[in-house]
């Protein structure tokens, strides 16, 4: 695989950013707002009282709405890992592809048979298979988010894979491994749950809008029942799949944690920082001898508690990560430039493998596949030049993920307090609790935004973690190519969102109709 130029790299990450970006602005309340809207409708159908029926609708109009946006942009993300990223497509392509492949098929399918049952099928089918159609969407947009987040999580924890030299293609040996790696089981559930936690605020927040006005009142109370008990068990899932996130993240990615803490220099014990600002010109290589200054909340060896499950246990800063360290079990681990130097050696030898099966000597070829399976572990050092490479935007990592964090313990708060004041019938006169539910829609969307932002970016240089950096893994085009196309696809994403945002706010201002 040939490196290819820095602008060319930044521009093809950038435009799959936009794009990733601006789909998951639709996919979490597709996620969130359907759950809702299910729980709805199954309290109609054991009540069989009509206003469960007409909230039913009314929330499911604005799922249809947010769902149809999310599929066109989806459509767009799937196709650039052929057109931006064809070196990553043909190097990992069969093991990535099958997870895509099975969305397709199953996902998409269930989704396609089901929902216009929904939409349409009210006076045509059964109450029960009605309800059964609805919760079958659900399931299938979630499953579609299976595959994609399964996909993901191989990205940052490869397995279930063997490299084949002949091909120069990973391939799968494992499809179990993949689909059950703890990783991935960690990552869908936190991501759904993200989309749950958004759908509440969305009911919450847009049935404190009728509140406020003094419109659909008993609509809205209802709603906000609804949304408030589900968005505080939302709240508290993500939270213990945090907790699981954080774990696999020191198992797998340390680099990643060290970045989200601001931990430089590695320690035993290590505190968390609750809040913090950062010290703009400490570097891995100064004598600065803290990241955190003036502002340094820290909860003390939460760090190594949530990492290690040990209060005590060392956890690597971003120093030891590139220098080495060793772990209080013995196992040492090795720095950047011994990695570094591994890498060359695999690439190297993959070159000379070839070179060797091409003149027929198997024996040759056989002595070259020995050393490449002994270093590719490291394969991806090789395209790294130097140290710095391997730490990723520290400020953008450890901001967004404690505004993120901020944000979950925010929403967790109106979700409490609504079910509360709904619980003693006094919500109607809480205007400062309805206004900030409102208001707090918009960082709903920001919290999953940043989720992603702490996930990607936190993995970098790597499109596979310590397999395959971005500059290994994009096309061979123009910049100026995926220049035209980044400023194309932000226009037409910019008008689908506005077109979304016009819609569903003409529809909540004309409220739930009388069926």
């Amino acid at each position: 695989m040939e490196l290819l130029d820095a602008s060319l790299v930044n521009w093809s990450r950038g435009q799959f950013a936009l794009t990733a970006m601006y789909h998951w602005i639709f996919v979490p309340l597709t996620l969130g707002l359907g759950i809702v809207m299910a729980i709805m409708e199954s309290v109609y159908y054991k009540t069989g009282k009509e206003e469960w029926k007409r909230a039913t609708k009314f929330w499911m109009t604005l799922f249809g709405v947010n769902f149809a946006m999310g599929v066109a942009t989806g459509i767009i993300l799937e196709f650039q890992f052929g057109t931006n990223w064809s070196n990553y497509s043909w190097f990992v392509g069969d093991i990535f592809g099958a997870p895509l492949a099975i969305e397709g098929m199953l996902a998409f399918f269930m989704e396609a048979t089901f929902i216009s049952i929904m939409f349409f099928g009210w006076k045509k089918v059964s109450k029960g298979f009605h309800l059964a159609s609805t919760w079958l969407v659900v399931l299938g947009a979630t499953l579609s988010a299976l595959w994609i987040l399964v996909a993901n999580a191989w990205m940052q924890y490869p397995t279930g894979m063997e490299f084949n030299p002949d091909t120069t293609r990973n391939e799968m040996i494992d499809f179990w491994s993949i689909l059950l790696s703890p990783v991935a089981i960690n990552k869908f559930l936190h991501t759904v749950y993200s989309g749950w936690v958004l759908g509440a605020l969305f009911t919450v927040g847009v049935s404190s809008w009728y509140l406020i006005r003094k419109r659909e009142v008993d609509f809205a109370l209802k709603s906000i029942k609804i949304g408030s008990i589900f968005g505080v068990v939302a709240s508290i899932l993500i939270i213990a799949t945090g907790d699981g996130s954080a774990y696999h993240v020191a198992q797998k990615q340390p680099m990643k944690l060290a970045v989200m803490e601001g931990l430089y220099e590695g320690e035993e014990g290590a505190n968390i920082v609750a809040m913090g600002l950062l010290n703009p010109d400490k570097r891995y290589d100064n004598d600065e001898e803290t990241f955190i200054v003036k502002m340094d909340v820290p909860v003390p060896k939460l760090l190594s508690l949530l990492g290690y499950r040990d209060a005590d246990a060392f956890v690597p800063g971003i120093k030891d990560i590139i220098n080495g360290y060793t772990l209080s079990d013995g196992t040492v681990v090795p720095s950047f430039a011994d990695r570094q130097a591994s890498g060359t050696l695999a690439i190297n030898a993959l070159k000379e493998y070839k070179l060797a099966k091409e003149a027929g000597n198997d024996s040759l070829a056989a002595e070259h596949l020995v050393v490449l399976r002994a270093n590719y572990n490291n394969f991806g050092y090789g395209y790294l030049e130097k140290p710095e490479d391997l730490i990723p935007n520290v400020p953008l990592v450890f901001y967004a993920f404690h505004f993120m964090v901020a944000l979950g313990m925010l929403f967790l708060l109106i979700f409490s307090l609504a079910w509360f004041f709904h619980w003693k019938k006094k919500l109607e006169s809480q205007k400062w609790l309805l206004w900030t539910a409102l208001l707090s829609i918009p960082l709903g969307y920001l919290a999953t935004q940043l989720g992603w932002v702490v996930a990607e970016v936190g993995r970098q240089p790597w499109t596979i973690q310590d397999i395959l950096p971005v500059q290994a893994a994009v096309s061979s085009v123009s910049t100026g190519s995926v220049q035209l196309t980044f400023f194309l696809f932000l226009a037409l994403f910019t008008a689908l969102l506005i077109a979304e945002i016009r819609i569903m706010m003409k529809q909540i201002q004309k409220g739930p109709e009388d069926h």
